[in-house]
């Protein structure tokens, strides 16, 4: 192929690959031709050539993040994300950054922070939305009202244009009678536009909104004036549909000295938009709407509580009002002016004010997770898009707001609504399904009616998400002829063969075309082993993936590992979500038992970080499990995975010929063996097995007669057979504080390497005999004490769908993490001594999921001389079995390395590190020489 011959990147027209572009964060589905990721820009401009020359579509994009539909399209993709992700250059003096199309806005930021700067435009998708992106959309924000848009901070940008020539653009005067003059694309280019700016001049003048927040069409309205003329404020904006930006210099703002915000609690949500009207008098940098159906669905969000502590009450509405001031003095000035006026004009019940940035972080979290939250809603049924970017003059906004909601109730339908009332912008979206035919119609009426409403105020339908495939038709109804005709004419003078993301702008495709769900989309029922009935079933648990690439992210929290390690978009959990939907869908072969999605469920690391992170909160380690369940009942089970998921067995008899057992299992001659035979890394050190398992110690001892009640603990196979000392400190620690530890007899393993090898028969059986055993102490009200995070997550989280049984719910309501027990019961009677430790903490992938690590850190705190402070890191990469096996070695590597890795090889030697998972200590000791304990082993010492 002519691409793989011309360039260094990597060129990718399989099934697969289109597949996983076929979608973005929209309601839009086309199959792409291909995806090219490319090295640097030689490889965008050969790729542009290539496509000229064959009449190929070509459609540069990012993250993917697109609500209008941008990103999808039948050309071939161009992946700016993985390679030309770059800071190039950076003056702090005169604030400016010139940066690759594919580096993410809160990576570029946190680069900028030490120098106090950042670049504005603050996108609610910041963790994973690309500058390139930003410049396309034209992306604006939360901050618009002071920061303006992306246009407003672009000086200049370096383009490959639509034959493959480079240009760079930015404000020219003198220079452009020689650019003109230029016989090549690029002259053509500025001689056309400068016709099309002069002849069109009056309907510019006349014809645009005069709203800020309006991202329609293209900016002609920026060359009129007297400003320089500057092609780079066309391309802002243009949705990759003129030419494909490979640099960008962009200025940059000072941060804020103080920030502070109060949160406005309303009854009415009319009302909220006219309280925004007062508040706008107080000159604030934001003033943000969420009602009631966001807020709501954040009450089961385990990263949202501490987001939902300030709530008072159960209000329709709430207005998040922000200031920036150079002191404190005079951010409470500002703070306490909104309230009293507020008060004054009896506008609202409630006003909970903030100055920390914690709190004020989390609270902003819930804003900016506002989409994925709400298409996690359960059920078809979902907040569609479409009207989601309307934009009205402020002062319109609360009649404008009355109308949709009486609209709403003649439609006999609900609406949520949330966005920059700051700027007369709402993200209006209608509930109703998209898989029903009448739905698509229903969608399509709503955005008539709603588009007239918005040209009768002087509005647009586009305010920040675009036109893409969801608006660009409508634009013919809100400009004149002239300005449609106009628009064409740009995009023919950029693009004389129209191979530049064809189909968005101008000559569009009607906007009920192309939809993800369409009359012929399948939605067979799956016979599974895990019940998906809360979810809706298994297409739906699936189909709870919107898109909004959430999983994208790299700087914070654990989801998605592999992503995080490789930057491809197959090992994100959309990547995997889309791979699963088409597999049920019947666009790929072979279903659930197809190889191609085996390969890309393989480096789901099942850490279970989507849970709790996506804001859909699809759980893909469950996703994997059942689909691995399908997939080898079909393929057959690997040798390797049947001897991981007995590894409870092997252990038992590992301990019982122990020592010798260590000395064969860590054998030069049988790390080979296991390297060329099972595929078991030989780089890898085994865990070694201890010759007394912990119950033999357990039922050795003198134990002690707690007054506090009982306990149960429970020895999972690693405590059990390979480190009893964990199991030996946590029962000295228990009685220590008052309580009588039992162990249950009749126990077996948790079942967990059986669920994340996909033989769930026998998970389910184990799981069964488990709750059976455990269900007595659990219905006396007996704590069920976990010190293996996976081997309790299987308890309380995966039994409850693998058996269907009231008792297994009640058992796991008592399993409970033993740091989070103590916690529970502090304060607790135990005495410390004076031994001072620096503990370094590294929590468990499904503690953080489940139930977070706080408690950890509590507990390692209380004896007056520690110090516990967690790394900020991600998933370790062993991940149970994953890091042992030869194909994951690297990536098992990648995934630790900058973030755990990196931080222990830099901590000094007196440093200990808490690590709570007997995966991340083995991790840890494999790739850092460095011991990591668990914690109840280094408290016990200071009792």
């Amino acid at each position: 192929m002519a691409l793989q011959q011309a360039i260094q990147g990597e060129v990718r027209f399989d099934a697969v690959s289109r597949m996983l572009y076929r979608t973005d964060a929209s309601i839009y589905e086309m199959e792409p031709l291909g995806l090219v990721v490319p090295k640097d820009e030689a490889d965008v401009v050969a790729t542009v050539k290539i496509a000229a020359e064959q009449g190929a579509a070509v459609l540069p994009r990012g993250g993917g993040t697109s609500l209008a539909g941008q990103s999808v399209g039948a050309a071939v993709h161009l992946d700016f994300s993985k390679y030309m992700n770059r800071i190039l250059e950076f003056d702090s003096d005169e604030r400016w950054v010139r940066v690759q199309p594919g580096l993410v806005l809160d990576e570029l930021n946190a680069y900028l922070q030490p120098d106090g700067l950042i670049f504005a435009p603050d996108v609610s998708t910041s963790s994973r939305a690309n500058i390139g992106g930003m410049i396309g959309n034209n992306s604006c924000g939360t901050h618009s009202i002071v920061y303006g848009k992306t246009i407003d901070h672009v000086q200049e940008l370096k383009v490959v244009l639509a034959d493959g020539s480079q240009a760079v653009f930015g404000p020219i005067d003198d220079e452009y009678e020689r650019r003109a003059s230029l016989d090549s694309l690029e002259g053509r280019i500025y001689r056309e536009v400068r016709r099309i700016v002069h002849e069109r001049e009056a309907q510019i003048r006349t014809g645009f909104p005069e709203v800020m927040r309006r991202v329609s069409g293209y900016n002609l309205d920026e060359l009129i004036d007297g400003a320089p003329f500057d092609l780079s404020k066309l391309v802002v904006g243009s949705e990759g549909t003129l030419c494909a930006v490979v640099e960008a210099r962009l200025n940059l703002v000072e941060l804020p000295a103080h920030k502070g915000l109060v949160a406005v609690h309303f009854h009415d949500l009319v009302e909220a938009t006219e309280a925004n009207l007062a508040a706008l008098e107080t000159s604030p940098v934001a003033s943000e709407l969420m009602d009631d159906i966001l807020l709501d669905q954040t009450k089961d969000s385990s990263e949202h509580a501490l987001g939902r502590r300030f709530l008072q009450g159960d209000p329709a509405a709430l207005l998040v009002v922000e200031y920036y001031a150079d002191s404190a003095t005079e951010l409470g000035r500002k703070l306490d002016g909104l309230e009293e006026r507020l008060r004054e004009r009896g506008m609202g019940y409630a006003w909970v004010r903030s100055v920390d940035p914690a709190d004020q972080q989390a609270i902003w979290g819930i804003r900016k997770a506002g989409l994925g939250l709400l298409m996690g809603m359960k059920g078809d049924p979902k907040p569609q898009p479409g009207v989601e970017d309307t934009c009205v003059p402020v002062a319109k906004l609360p009649e404008y707001v009355r109308r949709v909601v009486a609209l709403m109730a003649e439609l006999g339908i609900e609406a949520e609504f949330y966005g920059h009332a700051s700027v007369g912008l709402l993200h209006i979206r209608p509930i109703f399904s998209l898989k029903d035919p009448e739905g698509i119609k229903l969608l399509r009426q709503i955005e008539k009616r709603m588009s007239d409403m918005v040209r009768e105020y002087g509005g647009a339908m586009s305010g920040e998400h675009g036109d893409g495939l969801a608006r660009s038709e409508w634009i013919a109804k809100m400009f004149s002829p002239e300005l449609v005709a106009a628009f064409v004419e740009v995009k023919d003078a950029f693009d004389p063969q129209g191979i530049m993301n064809p189909g968005k702008i101008t000559r569009p495709l009607r906007m009920d075309e192309n939809l993800r769900y369409h009359e012929d989309y399948q939605t067979p029922q799956v016979e599974t082993f895990f019940s998906f009935s809360e979810e809706g079933g298994f297409q739906e648990a699936v189909e709870m993936c919107s898109g909004v690439g959430h999983c994208r992210k790299k700087l914070v929290g654990t989801m998605c590992p592999s992503y995080m390690a490789t930057l491809d978009e197959e090992h994100t959990t959309r990547g995997r979500a889309n791979a699963l939907r088409a597999a049920l869908a019947g666009t790929l072969p072979d279903g659930l038992h197809s190889h191609e999605v085996h390969r890309v469920m393989d480096l789901c690391l099942e850490c279970k970080a989507c849970k709790t992170e996506c804001p859909s909160s699809v759980d893909m380690a469950k996703l994997k499990y059942e689909f691995l369940a399908h997939y080898h009942r079909e393929h057959g089970y690997p040798l390797r995975s049947r001897l991981f998921a007995n590894i409870a067995r092997i252990s038992r008899l590992g301990s019982a010929l122990a020592p010798l057992s260590n000395w064969i299992g860590r054998s030069r001659f049988n790390r080979w063996l296991l390297d060329a035979f099972l595929g078991i890394d030989r780089r890898r050190r085994l865990p070694a097995f201890a010759r007394q398992p912990f119950s033999r110690w357990f039922a050795g001892r003198h134990p002690a007669r707690g007054d506090k009640g009982r306990v149960v603990l429970f020895n999972d196979t690693f405590v059990e057979y390979n480190e009893p000392a964990i199991g030996i400190a946590a029962t000295i620690i228990l009685e220590r504080a008052g309580y009588e530890v039992v162990l249950v007899a009749n126990k077996v393993c948790c079942g967990r390497p059986f669920i994340s090898k996909g033989f769930l028969d026998r998970a389910r059986a184990l799981a069964q005999h488990n709750v059976e055993v455990l269900a007595p102490w659990a219905a006396e009200g007996v704590p069920i004490i976990g010190l293996e995070p996976s081997c309790a997550s299987a308890l309380s989280d995966d039994y409850l769908d693998l058996v269907d049984d009231p008792q297994s719910r009640r058992v796991a309501e008592q399993v409970v993490l033993l740091e989070d027990f103590l916690v529970r019961e502090a304060p607790l009677d135990l005495e410390f001594t004076q031994t001072v430790r620096h503990i370094l903490v590294h929590g468990h992938c499904h503690q953080k999921a489940l139930t977070g690590t706080a408690a950890t850190l509590a507990v390692l705190n209380m004896p007056p001389y520690f110090h516990a402070e967690e790394i900020p890191s991600g998933c370790c990469g062993m991940a149970g079995s994953f890091g042992y096996e030869k194909e994951h070695f690297e990536i098992s590597r990648a995934v630790g390395q900058e973030r755990l890795f990196d931080v222990l090889e830099a901590a000094a030697e007196d440093v200990e590190i808490a690590a709570i998972g007997t995966s991340c200590r083995h991790q840890i000791a494999d790739f850092t020489g460095r011991r990591a304990r668990h914690w109840a082993e280094i408290f016990v010492e200071a009792l």
